[in-house]
């Protein structure tokens, strides 16, 4: 194998990776949360910790901290006493919101259809242990 095959090969892999990384990180719940909570404008912290049942403080501050890193919040910190700081969505994340509220409209027309299926599922598995 050539070396250009090979380099061309590692870029694949090197590509797919992150590729699933960020996928794994937007589809967390607290990250579809938070996005969503932010989606409206400029938030403070406590905001964002009103507005996301079950968070703890110390999820919401490594999930703002990641988010902020992969580019899809800004946190502007402004001179006051205390300071006021509040976290954005970039482009970037805003077009990704338009996105998340396709799911959860998704999700939303077809939760009753998943729980019927999953009540099905299961009552044929308690009939047959075989399935599955």
């Amino acid at each position: 194998m050539s070396r250009s095959h090979i380099r061309g090969a590692e870029a694949v892999k090197t590509e797919a990776c992150p590729v699933t990384e960020v996928l794994d990180r937007v589809a967390g719940k607290w990250s579809i949360g938070i996005l969503t909570a932010a989606a409206h404008g400029p938030v403070r912290f406590t905001e964002l910790e009103r507005a996301i049942h079950g968070i703890s403080r110390r999820m919401l501050t490594l999930t703002l901290r990641r988010l902020e890193r992969d580019g899809l919040l800004t946190r502007t910190v402004h001179p006051t006493v205390p300071p006021k700081v509040e976290y954005d969505l970039t482009p970037m994340a805003r077009e990704l919101h338009a996105s998340l509220i396709e799911l959860v409209g998704w999700a939303e027309r077809h939760r009753s259809s998943v729980a019927e299926a999953r009540a099905a599922y299961d009552a044929a598995a308690e009939r047959s242990p075989e399935v599955g």
